[in-house]
């Protein structure tokens, strides 16, 4: 089989020498719209993360027999197209639950626990001036007792959900779909749920439920010192809106997702005030070591099961 990898970097160091027992693979670190299709008219298979693979381009290549997504949104591809055409596609599920766990968590601690100032405090010299050994300036507060809302109770809501509970928070949550439903957790109106919880982490896929969900009139209903996180996908909170109400009121956010990736440059949110008050990472939460060892293994399966 000729194998096409269009987007490798975005695995970054993973082994990726399982594809060569394959066939004869052809390894792209990045993709530009205008070099697609060229590198895939000869190729049995193709290996996308985020590069479009459109019904164009799959007339062009005649050989192809199996789109294989490196993610678990398929919408780069047309899906339509690939049916007509006979082309598998084959996405990957389920590879970074425990990994988005994780950082939803770790977002979260670095905002509650205001560790950009107290690590600012102790490397700039100031802590070594101190009259006293601690300095509690910026108050921090306990998961315990708090209440956190869960926007999208999918197998990533429902990991948070466990966990939050075993810190001893109350959750409670909101099903975008209206498909999750647990017994577990209190389910409540989105309303409700912005205007009660002191933490909101959004699990939830963007489509037309989920878009703009959260613009700036609902954020302005949000608790005073609420913590908001948005591991789901961008679009999903209003980023012009964040960038208004961060300066307005006293509001926290965590974005590993945004509307357009990578950021546009002079983006709103990178000139807010309180700079203190956001925390933005590069679409990192799916990417653990062990997600990607995870995804790529998987990868290489779907390809295996194109002949059995």
């Amino acid at each position: 089989m000729e194998i096409v990898l269009l987007d490798a970097l975005t695995f970054g160091d993973t082994d990726l020498s399982a594809f060569d027992a394959l066939g004869n693979v052809e390894v792209y670190q990045t993709t530009s719209s205008s070099e697609t299709k060229e590198r895939i008219t000869n190729a049995d298979v193709i290996v996308t993360n985020k590069v479009v693979i459109s019904d164009e381009l799959m007339a062009c290549a005649t050989n192809l027999k199996l789109i294989c997504v490196a993610a678990t949104g398929m919408n780069n591809v047309d899906l339509e197209a690939a049916a007509q055409r006979a082309i598998e596609v084959k996405n990957v599920a389920g590879y970074s639950t425990d990994s988005v766990i994780q950082h939803t968590f770790s977002m979260l601690f670095y905002l509650m626990g205001h560790s950009r100032y107290y690590d600012d405090y102790v490397k700039n010299g100031t802590y070594s001036n101190s009259p006293i050994f601690t300095d509690i300036s910026k108050p921090f507060f306990e998961i315990k007792g708090k209440k956190w809302g869960i926007i999208g109770l999918g197998s990533i809501g429902r990991g948070v959900a466990n966990i939050a509970s075993a810190f001893g928070a109350k959750v409670c949550y909101n099903s975008t779909s209206g498909k999750n439903v647990s017994r577990d957790f209190l389910h409540v109106e989105l309303e409700t749920l912005l205007q009660t919880c002191d933490i909101i982490s959004i699990h939830a896929p963007l489509n037309d439920k989920t878009n703009n969900l959260l613009d700036y009139e609902q954020l302005l209903t949000c608790k005073d010192g609420v913590v908001v996180l948005n591991l789901g996908r961008g679009g999903i909170i209003n980023e012009e809106a964040v960038a208004r109400i961060i300066d307005e009121k006293n509001i926290f956010f965590g974005l590993d997702v945004l509307t357009r990736e990578p950021m546009i440059v002079n983006h709103p949110l990178l000139n807010v005030k309180n700079k203190e008050n956001i925390y933005i990472t590069p679409h990192i939460a799916w990417a653990s070591v062990e997600a990607r060892d995870t995804l790529i293994a998987s990868v290489v399966e779907n390809i295996k099961s194109l002949n059995s």
